[in-house]
């Protein structure tokens, strides 16, 4: 949360509060998600349908876990492989946390990205990533008054653009199941918000080849 007065602009982060009444509804978040996600397995569908000619399969549908059990975040991904060496998808990612921490950190966010494998297999084992980031939060603000001495809350949802790297590992059955490891960093380029500058991406991701 900001506290500002006549100018002076304090942050803190280590206060919890109880959120506001204005958020965006549970039912607008799940909205977003599953729209977005629609999408990308009518992509993954219209890919798979290309690719008629018996080639190794060249799509994945994965769900990551571990941003799911830790921070109440739905982020799902479609990844298209190129080749055995590169590939490139794309993340969705919807919060459903109660916290208002997380809300400042993220509540969308649209991820394409690319990724170099360096590992023997098709597009399995070690890989370089990189990625945008089109992400939305909120900034909870108090503005208060020094001559009347009361203040009000505030909350401003933010868009911001970022651009980063991952590294990571992707292992891979015979029958399809994938299970990647990575984590990346990247940093926020329009300046929207006053909280985050600096954006994560990464967790235990399990899902599908075909």
């Amino acid at each position: 949360m900001a506290y500002q007065g006549i100018g002076i602009k304090i942050k803190y982060y280590l206060v919890p509060k109880l959120k506001s009444q204005t958020q965006t509804p549970m039912a607008t978040k799940f909205s977003k998600f599953f729209m977005a996600f629609s999408l990308l397995i009518s992509l993954a569908t219209s890919a798979q349908q290309n690719n008629m000619d018996g080639d190794s399969a060249k799509n994945e549908i994965k769900l990551n876990a571990s941003n799911l059990i830790a921070f109440s975040f739905l982020d799902g991904s479609y990844e298209y492989l190129i080749n055995e060496e590169s590939s490139f998808g794309i993340g969705i990612l919807a919060s459903f946390s109660d916290s208002e921490i997380n809300d400042e950190y993220r509540t969308f966010s649209l991820t394409p990205y690319y990724r170099q494998y360096f590992s023997k297999g098709y597009a399995k084992g070690f890989f370089v990533e990189g990625f945008g980031m089109l992400n939305t939060g909120e900034d909870d603000f108090f503005d208060f008054n020094e001559v009347t001495q009361t203040g009000t809350e505030r909350t401003e949802t933010y868009t911001d653009f970022a651009l980063g790297i991952s590294l990571g590992g992707k292992f891979v059955t015979k029958r399809g199941f994938v299970a990647e490891v990575y984590g990346g960093i990247g940093r926020n380029l329009l300046g929207n918000s006053s909280f985050t500058e600096i954006v994560g991406r990464g967790g235990i991701s399990l899902g599908y080849r075909f």
